[in-house]
């Protein structure tokens, strides 16, 4: 290793992409082009950092497999970083493995860590939380390791744990200032933004207010009972009723909640549910079928009783009744939610991240951008849509270290 790869490769590492092209800018030896690479992607133009990177990962020799498998893995970060969900992930995890035999544990702990925020944005918990048990920090460096506390933050996060989340927090703040990148520093801060911003309304007594995580996370842990909009259940305490896939049945009990404990109207719950304009018959004997099942479903949380008007929600042991919702309700939330990030998005990327069919996705986009709620660039496959754009500070590219052959 030469004493100019050196240099550029510690100029990475302390986020220093000029100075890193510097003195690498002219040279196209496969060392060098990785070392490029790596800087135009902190630098922002990824689609040149990917083009270098896939040019120095074909020109090292079979011998070089640790670098060879070094560029993959920072191909995998500029796939994360632009949303591109559809990277082929076993390439990922073959350069994890390889550079895992060869005893390169700092970068095979950051391809780990890469996996967990993929499946982190795709909504894979269960999967993430396993790859994080089987993850040894011990070996990252301050940057990566801030990654990695990232990560936990944000399974914490979505888990509803919010005291492990800023522990979590506390700790990648702390690698941060170590690894002394004022991006990375900014990026931590952001995240943890997120623990008081509001996740959540409350629905009680014919009033709202917004909650903050911890807040939600109290009333979830409460004997409250909970008709939940976010993740359409009905809980209280520990008992759960899914109803994500009996939409019906949900948007009776969420109407009935929010009148509790006084009554509902029969034409109000056949607007709610059936979205009913002149009901008939039919439509009143549905409704009579479908409370019979809202009473069954809620048997061992509540009672749903007839009354002169219509029906109400009576919990059982007298508790209280409120619904917990999104903080902004409206038509194609979730795919706002997703571009909020401040990141471009790929259509197909939005559709592995929502579990929607493609085409789905891109009417919802459609319809957004004319609404000017979201913009896009590029056409064809390149073709990428995010919020549009406000002041502030953009999250920079975290890549791993040196890449130039052992």
């Amino acid at each position: 290793m030469d004493s100019l790869i050196t240099a550029a490769a510690h100029a990475l590492a302390k986020g220093d992409p000029i100075g890193a092209m510097k003195r690498v800018a002219l040279r196209d030896d496969p060392p060098a082009l990785a070392l490029r690479g790596i800087a135009m992607a902190q630098l922002g133009d990824l689609g040149r950092a990917k083009a270098l990177l896939k040019s120095a990962a074909k020109t090292f020799r079979p011998r070089e497999a640790v670098a060879r498998a070094r560029c993959i893995v920072a191909e995998a970060e500029i796939a994360l970083v632009s949303r591109d969900l559809a990277w082929p992930e076993k390439a990922l995890e073959a350069a994890r493995s390889t550079l895992s035999r060869r005893g390169d544990r700092v970068n095979a702990a950051h391809a780990r860590n890469l996996q967990i925020r993929r499946l982190l944005l795709i909504g894979h918990l269960d999967a993430a939380e396993k790859l994080l048990a089987d993850l040894d920090p011990s070996p990252l460096p301050p940057a990566a390791r801030a990654g990695h506390e990232l990560a936990v933050a944000g399974v914490a996060i979505r888990r509803l744990r919010t005291g492990q989340a800023r522990e979590a927090l506390a700790r990648a703040a702390e690698a941060a200032s170590k690894a002394g990148i004022p991006a990375l520093a900014i990026e931590v801060r952001d995240a943890a933004k997120v623990l008081d911003a509001p996740a959540a309304r409350l629905i009680a007594d014919g009033a709202e207010r917004l909650l903050q995580l911890e807040e939600v996370e109290a009333l979830l842990a409460s004997s409250v009972l909970v008709v939940d909009a976010c993740r359409n259940v009905v809980r209280a305490g520990a008992e759960i009723v899914p109803l994500a896939s009996r939409p019906v049945l949900f948007a009776l009990a969420r109407t009935l909640a929010e009148a509790a404990p006084e009554d509902v109207s029969r034409s109000q719950l056949l607007a709610r549910a059936f979205r009913a304009r002149h009901a008939d018959e039919s439509h009143r004997a549905r409704l009579r079928v479908e409370i019979g099942r809202l009473r069954t479903a809620l048997a061992s949380l509540a009672e749903v009783k007839a009354t002169s008007l219509g029906f109400a929600l009576t919990p059982l042991d007298g508790r209280k009744v409120v619904v917990l919702a999104p903080p902004v309700e409206e038509e194609h939330a979730s795919l706002l939610a997703l571009l909020a990030d401040g990141e471009s998005w790929s259509s197909t990327a939005l559709s592995i991240a929502l579990s929607t069919s493609p085409r789905t996705v891109q009417r919802a986009l459609d319809a957004l951008g004319e609404a000017g709620k979201v913009q896009f660039f590029g056409n064809g496959r390149a073709r990428r849509w995010m919020m549009p754009p406000v002041v502030g500070f953009p999250t920079t590219l975290l890549l791993p270290g040196p890449l130039p052959s052992d």
